[in-house]
């Protein structure tokens, strides 16, 4: 127990020290915009780490759901709670998040917490970080385009139809076979089990609000384009009109 503190406790300061080195290099930026590359940083680590967990060092968490916990497993919780921690302190102080944000950091870190003092389901819970983190470089990148300037653009509407994607695909789609594997293996203890259930809940939550968005942008998209249609057609007619006139 005292190596779990100890790797928490030093992933927490790893990742105060990286936002403090980068708000005193980026002065000009404020704070938001240096705790979401600290966010881009955890994501692009983690979807690294996470992957190779499950695809190379094993098992395989949708047949080995409740399995007892590999030291690189504990690694790689330790270090994502001791992120979740720093950006649930961020986001509280700074008030940037809504409940439903603050719900998913808080399971996160149950069930970080929870696979650490079972010793067991963390190939799971690698397995559901690498779900959810894998949306998160596209995340930050629509805050970020939006923040220059570049969000009303091919590549803003690009971001936003791979984010979309990769979330209905790999939170929703792949989730409910992860959920399923789980709730299915006699393995997994039944605390488990409710904690999977609630994170997939939530990603339901995020995923209609991410649906409304989508619709809403898209029918925006087809208002302006039948606009431009108008417009253009007016502009034939009008110029067919000059022409027989002259």
């Amino acid at each position: 127990m005292t190596s779990l503190i100890l790797q928490v406790a030093c992933s927490l300061i790893g990742w105060i020290s990286t936002y403090t080195t980068l708000c005193h290099i980026n002065e000009h930026r404020g704070y938001e915009w240096n705790c979401r590359l600290v966010t881009l940083l955890h994501g692009l680590l983690v979807v690294s780490m996470t992957a190779y967990v499950g695809f190379v060092d094993g098992p395989w968490p949708f047949t080995d759901p409740g399995s007892p916990n590999s030291p690189l497993q504990v690694q790689v919780l330790c270090l994502s709670l001791g992120y979740f921690i720093f950006d649930m302190c961020w986001c509280i102080y700074f008030q940037t998040e809504g409940l439903v944000m603050l719900a998913h950091h808080t399971m996160s870190i149950f069930g970080i917490v929870l696979a650490l003092a079972l010793e067991e389901s963390a190939i799971e819970v690698n397995a559901v970080l690498f779900g959810s983190e894998i949306t998160n470089p596209l995340l930050q990148a629509r805050w970020f385009l939006r923040s220059v300037g570049r969000y009303d653009s091919l590549i803003g509407d690009l971001v936003d139809a791979a984010f979309v994607l990769l979330f209905a695909g790999m939170r929703i789609g792949v989730g409910a076979r992860m959920l399923y594997c789980e709730l299915a293996s006699p393995r997994p203890r039944l605390v488990v089990k409710v904690c999977g259930v609630a994170m997939y809940v939530l990603s339901w939550v995020f995923m209609v609000s991410i649906g409304r968005f989508a619709w809403k942008k898209s029918s925006q998209k087809y208002r302006k384009w039948q606009e431009h249609r108008k417009v253009a057609a007016v502009h034939v007619v009008a110029n067919g009109n000059a022409k027989k006139v002259d």
